[in-house]
């Protein structure tokens, strides 16, 4: 087979292409980011076309807070970014087999593709696009935050992706359920869910026993709950206890950080990947509250390290753990649900010790990428008959 992927960034996307390319299938992998940040990836240079420029604009604008900017920069970005590889499909020899694109990337790239005869598959690391906006403007109008969620030409956009494309593969059960809520052919769908790097994400350090330390790790914002975990947080009781918070601070927290409780916590900002490993080898449990999360990769990652983790029922956490064995499951918008699991661990180092035991078996049972390189081959033999 001949496989090309189109992608914004980086995602989930290399470990996806270094699984093709391992099996001979890889053809040529588009990204929006430079060769110099791509490099470290591990993929052939010839195998890697970059269309960095708009991208590269977009980020600049979001790291000035200019959102407007950034919103009309990123739709641009989608526009040029799919004109540009359909121009590079048409000077193959012969029209690839498949496309594999990132939700939002390759309209056009992918319906020439399909009036050659190959296959157009969108791959959508989160919910349902409409579902992702209707449940995110509920949580700004919740917090009284008068930010717009997305463009909404992104969403429409989105929409004529999952119409046009033969597939969609998603890598959750809740993402799974919010498109079949939208309308979307089950037929269409395929739960392919997420590996994990477990030579990169292992334990590395001991925890301390005599005090409770809680990570978060993703983009800190209303989409991943973070609200109500600084509030749960402030709820529990233990006399060294600290909230770590790994990742990048969003605008829409910012704006209501001052009405929150921060007590013992430490905002990292984005950390490197060793910093994170021993932050996760080093924590008593691992917090994803999130309001939406196609999966919630930090899940399988800090589980890897031994670190048990709580997480909303709107993560792929239902697809990684059993509630109660490895960690444990709370509602959306529930601080008191994530205070009473905290608690649980806190005040039982040997219920730390068991969950910390599961999670370790069952993330290593589960497999790490190669599995999901088997599964995605499984699913491009079936559609391309080849």
């Amino acid at each position: 087979m001949r496989i090309v992927q189109t992608v914004f960034g980086v995602f989930h996307h290399f470990e996806l292409a270094r699984e093709l390319n391992r099996r001979g299938h890889l053809q040529r992998l588009y990204s929006t980011w430079p060769w110099q940040r791509l490099r470290r990836e591990g993929l052939p240079h010839p195998l890697v076309e970059t269309f960095p420029w708009l991208h590269m604009a977009e980020l600049a604008a979001d790291r000035s807070r200019l959102r407007s900017l950034s919103d009309r920069l990123g739709y641009a970005n989608a526009l040029a970014f799919d004109r540009w590889t359909l121009r590079r499909l048409q000077r193959f020899p012969q029209p690839p087999d498949a496309l594999i694109a990132i939700s939002g990337s390759s309209l056009l790239t992918g319906q020439w593709l399909q009036q050659h005869g190959g296959v157009f598959l969108c791959d959508r690391g989160s919910t349902h696009q409409r579902f992702q906006q209707d449940i995110l403007s509920q949580e700004y109008a919740l917090w009284g935050v008068g930010r717009p969620v997305s463009d909404p030409r992104d969403t429409l956009r989105e929409e004529a992706i999952y119409a046009q494309a033969d597939a969609i593969t998603v890598p959750s059960s809740i993402a799974l359920r919010s498109f079949l809520q939208m309308g979307v052919p089950a037929a269409k769908l395929h739960l392919i869910p997420y590996g994990v790097r477990l030579d990169a994400f292992h334990p590395t350090a001991t925890r301390d026993p005599n005090t409770f330390q809680v990570l978060f790790a993703g983009a800190a914002g209303l989409r991943k709950g973070v609200p109500y975990l600084l509030q749960a947080f402030a709820a529990l009781q233990h006399p060294h206890k600290t909230l770590c918070i790994a990742g990048s601070l969003q605008p829409d927290l910012r704006d209501i950080l001052s009405r929150l409780p921060t007590a013992n916590v430490q905002f990292l900002g984005p950390i490197p990947r060793a910093r994170l490993v021993d932050l996760m080898s080093r924590s008593h449990a691992l917090v994803l509250p999130s309001i939406e999360d196609g999966f919630g990769l930090v899940l399988s990652e800090a589980m890897a390290c031994g670190c048990p983790p709580i997480a909303s029922n709107n993560t792929g956490a239902e697809d990684l753990f059993t509630d109660g064995v490895e960690g444990f499951l709370v509602p959306i918008r529930d601080p008191a649900a994530i205070t009473a699991r905290l608690q649980q661990l806190a005040d039982s180092p040997e219920l730390q010790r068991r969950m910390s035991a599961a999670a370790l078996a069952r993330v290593r049972s589960l497999g790490g990428w190669t599995d999901y390189g088997d599964r995605w081959e499984s699913l491009l033999h079936t559609l391309t008959g080849k």
